[in-house]
């Protein structure tokens, strides 16, 4: 099974846990799409504007001296957008009805986006026992910044 593969059985696994999630997708910091889970056609354009909201999360939470970046959720009038940091180059979004129990969410996209990360890293790592096969994964894969806390 390819990761993307999994990725996208992680992302299926997720819409079942948390019924309330009308999408979701993982891509890469940069704004490209890993894998959707959706019926929406604009999932290039939700995971471009993620990255955009990616970099002023980045610049906040290093402005005010947070950390690194974990998630960040916006409330709208029909529902929520999650994104949440999923290893060190691609992020989890989510989009959820306006009754989605909100913990419920937190709790299991955090779980998501951990798996989701381990997927993608492996992904990058090349295979010790062929050594002389390059692994590539299926996609382009940018590291996310990492940001040093004020001193």
């Amino acid at each position: 099974m390819t990761a993307e593969t999994e990725v996208l059985t992680e992302l299926r696994r997720l819409r079942a846990r948390v019924p309330q999630l009308t999408g979701a997708l993982a891509a890469s910091a940069d704004g490209l799409v890993l894998a959707q889970d959706t019926v929406d056609e604009g999932a290039e354009g939700i995971a471009a504007l993620t990255a955009a909201a990616l970099g002023v999360a980045l610049r906040l939470t290093d402005a005010t001296g947070r950390g690194g970046f974990r998630e960040l959720l916006v409330r709208g009038e029909h529902g929520y957008v999650a994104t949440y940091a999923a290893g060190g180059s691609a992020v989890l979004t989510l989009l959820a009805e306006s009754r989605v129990n909100v913990g419920r969410l937190h709790l299991e996209a955090r779980r998501s986006s951990a798996r989701i990360g381990e997927l993608v890293e492996n992904a990058l790592v090349p295979d010790e026992s062929q050594p002389e096969k390059e692994v590539r994964p299926s996609w382009p894969t940018p590291k996310l910044p990492s940001r040093k806390p004020p001193h």
